[in-house]
């Protein structure tokens, strides 16, 4: 044979030859050969003509594929007499035709245009495949978007009653509704009626206690309800799903599955559970030996199929426009296999098979580890510690119970002088430990970060205040009392204190004093350390000796003032910096012994961050900021006065952030006054005193980081 196309054919079929002759029981020497394939039109149907060497005894088995379009013709006991493996045809619905030998046996594949059903019958020494005219799908499509599809033809004659209706949520999230079919001769219709999907049995009953209305919104599906009922001579399901969603339905043997699924609408959205890529099919078999449909696949995929002897059995399986790999998970959950791929090849075996020879493998390799001689080797280490990378091999890294990356008679040694390292061990792990180092090993990019804190306060304040007094002394000069006036010329002043009781001679010319009698005193008080001002006033009659003292006293004042505190620090990517400035306040403690300890307790500016640079280049911070003073005396020492941020922010590279600010506003007004007297207009200035503050601060935390370039040159 020639031609790659024949080659590559054979070569998927030789591991399934024995197993396909075996299939239909006949002999593997080929006794029969084809001769000639030609096709011809006859009354608009198409019929295809194999000639062979030897008339076939009885009609070949065959299967049709609707995507892509294909039929199957299995030719046990013949071989290839054409000299090529390909025949192009080009003409009416048909494209060409395949023709592959594996052993004893032959399959022609007709490459078709559109899906199309065949009938086949023998005459003489040949074989012809009569095409229908008006493919089936294509009345499907005529009939309308809502019209039923035949998912599987009533084979029963009389009605059967359907065994289970079960609901159950798939690993991506999709809603299956499973189906228990008495046998696989049930027919099965669906459709999809506006925004729900029914789904009906043929020729089928249900049992009284399955007629009901199954709630399954709780599952986390697209689908929220599933309605059973009996219609006629078939059972109905109503499936109600929500949102955006599509469905695939498939049957494995007598379990009928119908899967409704959300359809991705946002293109970067991560998929859930496993992901199905391959090119869509339909399969429609009834009791097909599982080697045989194993093939069907390996011919639409282009893969190497390697199945395990131990593979048996049949199954009937339909399935509409799902994706290849999708319906080979299919094939094997119904038949417990499992499989194994390694390039274009797949090996497919049952479960505990594969498991044991895993097994094997692994035992096998740890005894050649165990008894593979050992080297060793020295690795020269730039930027990363080698004693660092010595705990990391023998499992005392930073994590708690971390894994030995050498193997049981591997050693490690760090010299810590010349930063090497000596590894002895077998190959393989010699290997992996030159492969982690490659990766670790690097130079670690650097952040500069510089912090701005901003300390703002503003304040204003206004206080105004009086004092009022008066004093009569019409006893003085003999118009009092006794001994309670003074003489004449006598000057009398207000300071100091005189004692007017009791006799006293004073002489003319001489200076007397007094105390001045107040009985309103509300002064302004005084401002950031400062007394207010003062104006006093007195009045005094001569005549009448009597006096009256007015004092106002105001004061206002006004300030601003700013901090800039503007700590920096360089820092590696993902290593945590620490810088800080300010002092440390000594306090007494008692021991247990009963003594007292002197302590220190910490009052200055701290900024403590760990950079993270991002593949964008932007840098993620975890940034914990302290700005602490002295505050008031208390009794027990000094008060400490905190300002404190810790939080996680992205910044661009070379940008600035605002992580925090704290604004805080205070206004006071204070009202003093005579009762009654303090509420007269104008007059009630003269029995009452005003005070009125305001205070604002402000502080504001920025930050910027700056990733600092690497050197040319550098690694």
């Amino acid at each position: 044979m020639t031609g790659k196309g024949m080659a590559s054919m054979l070569v998927r079929w030789r591991p399934c030859a024995l197993a396909l002759a075996l299939l239909v029981g006949l002999p593997v020497a080929a006794q029969n050969a084809i001769q000639s394939i030609n096709t011809t039109q006859q009354a608009g149907t198409e019929v295809v003509r194999i000639e062979f060497s030897e008339p076939l005894a009885a009609v070949p088995a065959g299967f049709t594929i609707q995507v892509p379009p294909r039929i199957a013709i299995d030719l046990p006991g013949v071989s290839n007499a054409l000299g090529r493996s390909s025949v192009e045809i080009n003409q009416g619905n048909l494209r060409s035709v395949n023709v592959a030998q594996a052993g004893a046996r032959t399959r022609l594949v007709l490459n078709l245009r559109k899906a199309s059903n065949y009938k086949a019958q023998l005459e003489g020494k040949a074989l012809l495949l009569v095409l229908d005219a008006a493919p089936a799908p294509a009345a499907a499509a005529a009939a309308g978007p809502d019209a039923p599809t035949r998912f599987a033809e009533p084979l029963n004659t009389s009605a059967q009653t359907l065994k289970e209706i079960d609901f159950r949520r798939g690993a991506d999230g999709a809603g299956r509704v499973v189906v228990e079919l008495p046998s696989t001769q049930v027919g099965v219709d669906i459709r999809q009626q506006g925004q729900t999907l029914v789904v009906e049995f043929l020729r089928s009953t249900l049992p009284e206690a399955m007629k009901r209305r199954l709630d399954v919104s709780d599952f986390g599906t697209p689908v929220q309800f599933v309605t059973s009922s009996q219609s006629g001579d078939r059972v109905r399901m109503v499936v109600e799903p929500k949102g955006l969603w599509e469905h695939s339905a498939y049957q494995s043997d007598n379990q009928f599955v119908l899967e409704v699924r959300s359809r991705k609408v946002e293109a970067n959205k991560p998929a859930q559970g496993t992901v199905y890529v391959g090119e869509k099919l339909s399969l429609n078999f009834q009791n097909i030996e599982v080697r045989a449909l194993l093939q069907v696949i390996a011919d639409f995929t282009n893969f190497n199929i390697v199945v395990s002897d131990t593979v048996v059995g049949n199954v009937t399986l339909r399935l509409k426009d799902v994706p290849w790999d999708h319906a080979l998970d299919i094939i094997l959950q119904a038949k417990a296999l499992g499989q194994r791929r390694s390039g274009n090849v797949i090996l497919i075996a049952p479960k505990d098979e594969l498991a044991a020879k895993e097994k094997l493998d692994l035992e096998a390799r740890a005894q050649n580890t165990a008894l593979e001689p050992v080297r060793t080797q020295s690795f020269q280490l730039n930027y990363i510690k080698a004693d660092e990378v010595a705990k990391a091999l023998t499992g005392g890294g930073a994590g708690v119970g971390s894994p030995r990356l050498l193997s049981n008679r591997g050693s490690v040694l760090s010299e810590p002088r010349t930063n090497q390292l000596f590894v002895t061990d077998v190959q393989a792990k010699l290997e992996e430990v030159q492969a982690l180092i490659a990766k670790i090993d690097v130079s670690v990019r650097q952040v500069l970060i510089e912090a701005r804190i901003i300390e703002a306060s503003d304040s204003w304040g206004q206080s105004l205040g009086v004092k009022l007094g008066a004093a009569d002394y019409t006893g003085v000069n003999g118009q009092g009392p006794p001994g309670y006036g003074f003489p004449t010329g006598v000057r009398v002043t207000g300071t100091g204190n005189i004692n007017a009781v009791g006799a006293q001679t004073l002489q003319p010319g001489a200076t007397a004093s007094f105390t001045d009698t107040q009985f309103v005193t509300l002064p302004a008080t005084g401002i950031n350390n400062f007394n207010p001002a003062t104006f006093a006033l007195s009045l005094f009659t001569s005549a009448a000796n009597r006096f009256i003292n007015l004092e106002i006293s105001a004061l206002e004042a006004d300030g601003k003032g700013k901090i800039v505190s503007s700590p920096r620090v360089i820092t590696a990517d993902q290593v945590k910096a620490l810088i800080e400035q300010g002092e440390e306040l000594p306090y007494q403690t008692a021991t247990s012994s009963g003594a007292t300890a002197l302590q220190f307790r910490k009052a200055n500016l701290k900024l403590e961050v760990t950079p993270q640079i991002t593949p964008e280049g932007n840098v993620i911070l975890d940034v914990d900021v302290t700005k602490d003073s002295v505050g008031r005396v208390t009794a027990s020492g000094f008060a400490i006065d905190t300002k404190h941020v810790k939080t996680q922010v992205l910044v661009e590279n070379g940008g600035t952030v605002v992580i925090g600010g704290i604004f805080e506003q205070r206004e006071r007004e204070d009202v003093t006054k005579v009762p009654f007297l303090g509420d007269f207009p104008l007059l009630g200035y003269l029995f009452r005193t005003r005070t009125k503050s305001t205070s604002k601060t402000e502080l504001l935390i920025f930050l910027t980081p700056k990733v600092i370039a690497e050197k040319s040159g550098a690694r």
